[in-house]
């Protein structure tokens, strides 16, 4: 009788599709989180093994992105624990040449753009995740409580004060580059 490696492991095709799905979601959380591309990489392979190994644990199908970023959350805090001097590393200047985008415009994008990113990531990782958690991947705030395994009241303290430092942080920039005053997010 020939059991394929699906009904061995108790995986659903379906879901196991939806797991490898999230891969591309769960790098660039872990990127925005660690601003490391290698790292992310691997963060974001790892949480989709656990994730796969575990699909039968996962109770409530329409909540796998919040179990996924939770278990996710929880690589990064292995790696973490694991590496003790954890530092950040410089963000990359991405080329930012959009159509019919003069040079000039190209540089200005891109310079706002390091400088959000150059923000984010001087935010302590607490507040970092909780930020893109809700603001770049707009999840709920139960979701991201959930995702990172903490209080609700937690996820909106943290995203206040992210928010309040980043509004802080890129409001002299907007209205010096732009001439623009920052609006606030949700």
């Amino acid at each position: 009788m020939a059991m394929g490696i699906e009904v061995l492991f108790g995986r659903d095709p379906a879901l196991r599709r939806e797991i490898e799905g999230s891969r591309d979601m769960l790098c660039r959380m872990a990127y925005a989180w660690c601003h490391d591309r290698a790292l992310a990489d691997d963060l974001a392979q790892a949480a989709v093994e656990k994730g796969l190994r575990a699909s039968a644990q996962l109770r409530d199908p329409a909540r796998l992105r919040a179990w996924l970023l939770q278990i996710l959350a929880n690589c990064l805090r292995d790696h973490l624990r694991e590496a003790r001097d954890f530092v950040d590393i410089e963000v990359i200047e991405e080329s930012m040449a959009a159509d019919g985008a003069t040079p000039e415009e190209s540089r200005v994008d891109a310079e706002l753009v390091a400088r959000v990113r150059l923000a984010v990531a001087g935010l302590p990782l607490a507040q970092r995740q909780v930020v893109t958690l809700v603001d770049l991947e707009e999840l709920s705030y139960t979701e991201a409580a959930e995702a990172l395994g903490i209080p609700i009241g937690t996820v909106m303290s943290r995203l206040c004060r992210a928010r309040r430092a980043l509004r802080e942080a890129l409001e002299p920039v907007a209205k010096d580059a732009l001439g623009l005053r920052l609006r606030s997010v949700k």
